[in-house]
């Protein structure tokens, strides 16, 4: 085995060796199971015909609309459209129930990228992710938001701000519930730790998931509690049902 090794550190063109690996260790593209090369997650056809919203640069989008009247946010955005049985569940499905989180930061520099080329984002001074209660972490063992957010902060080079926002309630997923069902005492479930770590701050509060917008809603009411606090906020997908 050593001889081996040596001799492959040894060889400028490894090529060979790589195509033998990817052979027998093939990498499958997450929506339609077809052969990419290591490290991609999608097949190029398939990230072609991912349905972007194109939210980052367009104020007064449906989702900005959506949570007028409910929380004051000063920007909102959804990388992706959301439907059930299409690729971007697919994936989302891969980040949070099959440990894919390379799929959390595959969106997280897909969404820094568009950010820095809308100025909308420029003020923004921290990001803080929807929490999961510890029991739903403990069973998952992470949340599909900590690398996401973590990378779409170091992107932005801005602070991510963690445990500040907790959740308190172990409720059954949202993803189970009816349109009205996800309102039922959602006021609830979150809890602000400190209110005085992000006064007078510009948060991006992220989830990956926008459907009725009832969890950033309870989300930001907590945030608000942060004097001077001013909201946006950008997940990676958006329901489109």
């Amino acid at each position: 085995m050593r001889i081996f090794e040596g001799f492959v550190q040894k060889n400028s063109n490894l090529s060979f060796f790589k195509d033998i690996y990817d052979l027998f260790y093939p990498t499958h593209c997450l929506v339609c199971g077809s052969s990419v090369q290591d490290s991609q997650l999608i097949c190029a056809a398939c990230r072609h015909e991912l349905p972007e919203t194109h939210f980052c640069e367009t104020p007064g989008n449906s989702m900005e609309k959506s949570l007028e009247g409910r929380v004051p946010v000063a920007n909102a955005m959804a990388l992706l459209y959301y439907k059930k049985g299409g690729a971007v569940q697919k994936l989302i499905h891969a980040l949070k129930y099959k440990g894919k989180q390379e799929v959390g930061l595959f969106f997280a520099r897909w969404m820094a990228a568009e950010m820095k080329q809308s100025k909308r984002w420029d003020t923004i001074d921290a990001i803080v992710m929807v929490p999961l209660h510890p029991k739903r972490l403990k069973s998952r063992g992470y949340n599909q938001l900590s690398l996401f957010s973590r990378e779409l902060a170091r992107e932005l080079q801005i602070p991510w701000v963690k445990e500040v926002l907790v959740k308190t309630s172990n409720d059954q997923t949202q993803s189970h519930k009816g349109r009205t069902g996800r309102f039922e005492k959602i006021e609830e479930r979150f809890h602000l730790t400190d209110r005085t770590k992000l006064s007078e701050k510009h948060v991006l509060l992220v989830d990956d998931v926008f459907t009725t917008g009832a969890t950033v809603e309870a989300c930001c009411n907590e945030l608000l509690k942060s004097p001077e606090i001013q909201i946006s906020i950008a997940t990676m997908t958006i329901s489109d049902y």
